[in-house]
């Protein structure tokens, strides 16, 4: 690690050479609201540990450092500026969040993100929109009592059967399903007309395919562990977009 780095561009679209590369998963920490048991359980499937801006206040304050502070800076406590020097990431444009610079700057497998859903409302949909936005990332968000990804193209998902599933369309999108209570075939989704929260599984096994890069799957996290495992399995042989 060599001094703060700065990635200012004039239009956030272009992509910036990777500054956190990973052949395993990264743990992406943002500054909303986590639990210390659920760090943990994440740097167990991701080991590499990463902040999301002001995410690093409290993970310093727990005695973790992590690779990389990525962001504006804004929301970073001013006595961590020295001591993080040199792993600091500052990206001085405003128009994308401190998620969008994380995961434009992150080369995995996948990302797990804790702190960036549950807490402010406007925070959680610009969390949901970056999943969108960074179709080509694996990112799976612990959001509340919940787990949310965007769906690939094709996802084969083991589950128990009465499980929640529910999807949201994030732009007008359709798909197929095979082990859904309801199934999703023939419909037009969009977030402005037919959602689809509240489905559930009707067997052990679900399989779900999608035309466009826009439908997000929020499965209960509890048991947690089972469930992350579970999603990460599924999505390691899933296509991506």
């Amino acid at each position: 690690m060599a001094g703060i780095v700065t990635n200012d561009t004039d239009s956030y679209d272009i992509e910036p050479k990777f500054v956190v590369q990973s052949q395993g998963g990264v743990t992406l920490v943002g500054g909303g609201e986590w639990k210390e048991d659920d760090l943990h359980l994440a740097q167990a499937h991701a080991p590499c540990l990463v902040a999301a801006d002001g995410g690093a206040n409290r993970l310093v304050a727990l005695d973790k450092l992590p690779e990389r502070v990525i962001g504006d800076l804004d929301s970073l406590d001013q006595g961590l500026h020295a001591r993080l020097a040199d792993r600091l990431v500052h990206i001085a444009e405003q128009e994308s969040t401190d998620l969008d610079k994380a995961l434009r700057n992150i080369s995995a497998p996948f990302v797990l993100g804790l702190g960036f859903a549950g807490g402010r409302l406007d925070h959680t949909l610009a969390a949901l929109r970056s999943l969108v936005r960074h179709s080509h990332c694996r990112v799976i968000l612990l959001a509340g009592a919940d787990i949310v990804f965007l769906a690939p193209p094709q996802l084969v998902l083991s589950t128990r059967p009465g499980a929640r599933v529910s999807l949201f369309p994030m732009a007008p999108v359709t798909g197929r399903s095979q082990g859904l209570h309801w199934p999703i075939d023939g419909i037009d989704f969009a977030p402005q007309g037919v959602i689809g929260t509240s489905n559930r599984a009707d067997a052990a096994e679900i399989r779900l395919e999608f035309d466009a890069p826009a439908m997000l799957v929020l499965l209960e996290r509890a048991p947690l562990d089972a469930a992350l495992a579970t999603v990460l399995e599924a999505l390691a042989v899933a296509p991506g977009w």
